[in-house]
């Protein structure tokens, strides 16, 4: 179970570790960057990380899953199914509000910003800036169930 609950640490701690950054330190720069430097960023990063961020996030809920069935015994079992639901809730919203607009992004032209553009992105940050906060309260709700 050590193995398990290390594992589900790091997977889930570097997930909501890297979507800080983006929220924290990536967007702020990106929006002092040129109209046409913001939005060839803006594509690169919604790409590279919009290939590769489902699998991470669906890794992360298996985990949980996992660590919640064979749990199922101990205190902690409610707060590993609230830390798992939450964590399914975030994959679904993402799924519905924040996908569609990392796509838009991650077609781009690399010339201009369009104010439209622009106005999706700051949407896309503060959708985000919500998901960081429900997946820190899975994790605090995963790492208190485990310790109970």
């Amino acid at each position: 179970m050590l193995i398990l609950d290390i594992a589900t640490i790091f997977c889930v701690g570097l997930l909501i570790g890297n979507e800080f950054a983006v929220s924290a330190f990536v967007n702020p720069v990106l929006w002092k960057l040129d109209d046409s430097e913001q939005a060839s960023a803006i594509r690169l990063f919604a790409a590279r990380l919009g290939s590769a961020m489902p699998f991470w996030y669906v890794l992360c809920f298996v985990l949980l899953v996992v660590e919640t069935v064979l749990r199922h015994r101990e205190s902690g079992f409610f707060l590993l199914v609230t830390a798992s639901v939450i964590w399914a809730a975030v994959i679904v919203l993402t799924l519905l509000f924040l996908v569609p607009i990392n796509n838009r992004m991650a077609r781009l032209a690399s010339g201009s910003l369009a104010e439209q553009s622009r106005g999706e992105h700051k949407r896309w940050d503060k959708l985000h800036r919500i998901r960081v906060l429900a997946l820190s309260g899975a994790l605090i709700c995963f790492l208190v169930a485990i310790r109970l």
